[in-house]
């Protein structure tokens, strides 16, 4: 259970949302190792918006997907790290707060890099999501 979230937690939400969550969150990672473009973007709501570093500011699906493709034609992506520090979950919307290190390595160059830092992401309740719940909102703050 993520730190912060006990049963006796009215915004802990439910075991089953929390696995929910957790599978929406496994299963995105991975599809990122694998460059999975479309798995990737099947958990990402139509109006999602992402701010992964000061200026890289995303409004859309389409942008969020055009932006994850050029990055996954450049890199191979893969989590290292990912430790959820706290899960709000209120009704159809949870917030995640969660320490992340990716290793990435350059498919022309192969040089490996790891990056650190820090994600909130806001997930709402989607239909049309595997696991029922898309990311809407995030941001990155990376170490600095």
């Amino acid at each position: 259970m993520a730190e912060g979230c006990s049963a006796n937690n009215k915004y802990g939400g439910s075991n089953t949302d929390r696995n929910a969550l957790e599978k929406t969150s496994e299963a995105i990672r991975a599809a990122f190792a694998r460059g999975d473009v479309a798995a990737i973007m099947a958990y990402h709501h139509p109006d999602v918006i992402k701010s992964l570093s000061y200026g890289n500011y995303l409004i859309g699906r389409d942008a969020v997907q055009g932006d994850v493709a050029a990055t996954l034609q450049r890199f191979h992506l893969e989590w290292r790290e990912n430790q959820v520090r706290s899960i709000l979950i209120q009704g159809d919307t949870a917030v995640e707060l969660t320490d992340f290190t990716i290793q990435g390595t350059s498919k022309s160059r192969g040089d490996p890099f790891l990056f650190k830092g820090r994600a909130m992401i806001v997930y709402v309740r989607y239909k049309d999501s595997p696991t029922g719940w898309a990311s809407i909102r995030e941001i990155i703050q990376p170490v600095t």
